[in-house]
């Protein structure tokens, strides 16, 4: 028989995944900027006060958003490379980026919340950062991989890297938790920004007019961008 404490904390869950849900239909209707606990909390039926104690703010409620968005797209990039043999690299690459475009598209305003435009007045926590590396982690891990197991060509020497740029690569190099050349950590920030890149002209509708089969489209420049890589 469940006690007194587990049912009370069972319907706490519930009502802040109701909070969070409603939050999420004001974020399609109004944007992150519009969103208010005042009328979040009319919807879920509890007046201001009530939903201020699973919530204390709007940055609150908009950290808890951030936090599950981050959260979903890296678990379906994790559940895609995972799905795939450790040495097949490309094909963990384009399962990930299949994964994370799949779920971006299904999940539009999620996506423009975490990689859209950021929320006016509004400064992310240090919450937000584990689970904001999630997908960062495994394109970081396929690369990794692919060092380790000699299938990722060395491009370096092939364009000269501005001396400034070498030294602020120091911070991206620790991700990668080893010896890599400037020239793939350069290569795999050019990578991440396409990928999403991609993902926000297409979702944005900025691709508009130009290429009509957007599925086969987005296969051909993401192996494009692996062969870049060098995978």
């Amino acid at each position: 028989m469940a006690t007194a404490t587990s049912v009370r904390a069972r319907v706490r869950a519930e009502l802040v995944d109701e909070i969070k849900s409603a939050a999420r239909r004001q974020l399609a209707s109004e944007g992150a900027s519009g969103l208010s606990l005042r009328a979040v909390a009319r919807e879920v039926g509890l007046v201001s006060s009530a939903v201020y104690r699973y919530f204390p703010s709007r940055d609150d409620l908009l950290t808890a958003l951030i936090i599950d968005a981050y959260n979903a797209v890296g678990l379906a990039a994790e559940a895609a490379d995972a799905s795939c043999r450790q040495s097949d690299i490309e094909k963990r690459w384009m399962a990930t980026c299949r994964a994370i475009r799949k779920w971006s598209a299904a999940n539009l305003q999620e996506y423009g919340l975490v990689y859209g435009t950021p929320v006016p007045e509004y400064r992310a926590p240090e919450d937000t950062i584990g689970p904001a590396t999630r997908v960062t982690a495994v394109l970081i891990g396929i690369i990794r991989d692919g060092l380790e197991l000699g299938l990722i060509a060395d491009h370096s020497g092939e364009e000269p890297i501005p001396r400034v740029i070498r030294a602020e690569l120091a911070p991206v190099r620790e991700f990668f938790g080893g010896t890599v050349s400037d020239d793939l950590l350069i290569r795999s920030l050019v990578a991440w920004t396409h990928l999403f890149g991609a993902i926000s002209f297409e979702l944005f509708g900025h691709r508009v007019g130009t290429v009509a089969s957007s599925d086969v489209f987005f296969d051909h420049e993401m192996r494009r961008i692996g062969h870049f890589v060098g995978f």
